[in-house]
């Protein structure tokens, strides 16, 4: 990983449904499918000076399904496969808990972002969470991000407004690149 840099730009993107294949409790690294796409959006990234940073909720761990060895290994696999099409994945945070658990790390909450700016020395403000889901929205706006939601049917939920909507990663990306202001308001 890069060494921090104070006030870096990040991209903070969720894992399932952003990333790979979105399939329930993935815990087999044969069962993990990079979605079409993607190595070269997460490039983009990577090449415009962004840090890519992955936040993911993974109560598979809490439920048994998963330890979290077995969840490093496909972070791992992910990192190299990525790593062998000039992606690179600077960081990855994610929560082991179950949604009754109460953390605080658990997205719609924005404690893993938080975790990650102040580790890794990033300014939300410059930055975007993009996502799948109303909890990538709802924790990207808590921490002070600009918002990317991925919905490939265009449906968005009436809870949420993301800065933009989007069908997949690429589109996402260029919106970031070209036409996401670097302060919200």
């Amino acid at each position: 990983m890069n060494e921090p840099r104070r006030g870096a730009r990040a991209a903070f993107l969720d894992r399932d449904g952003t990333i790979n294949l979105d399939v329930v409790h993935c815990s087999r690294i044969e069962d993990f499918h990079i979605l079409r796409g993607v190595p070269e959006a997460i490039g983009r990234l990577n090449r415009a000076g962004y840090l890519v940073v992955v936040i993911t909720n993974q109560s598979a761990v809490a439920r048994g399904l998963l330890s979290e060895q077995e969840l490093k290994q496909i972070h791992d696999h992910m990192r190299s496969w990525l790593a062998q099409r000039d992606a690179r994945v600077d960081a990855v945070y994610y929560c082991p808990h179950g949604p009754d658990d109460g953390c605080d790390c658990r997205k719609p909450k924005p404690g893993l972002l938080m975790r990650a700016v102040c580790e890794l020395g990033i300014d939300p403000t410059k930055s975007c969470m993009i996502g799948d889901s109303e909890r990538d929205v709802q924790a990207g706006a808590a921490a002070g991000c600009r918002t990317a939601l991925i919905s490939p049917d265009g449906h968005v939920p009436d809870r949420v407004t993301p800065d933009y909507k989007t069908r997949d990663l690429p589109d996402a990306v260029m919106w970031v690149l070209k036409d996401a202001p670097t302060r919200r308001g």
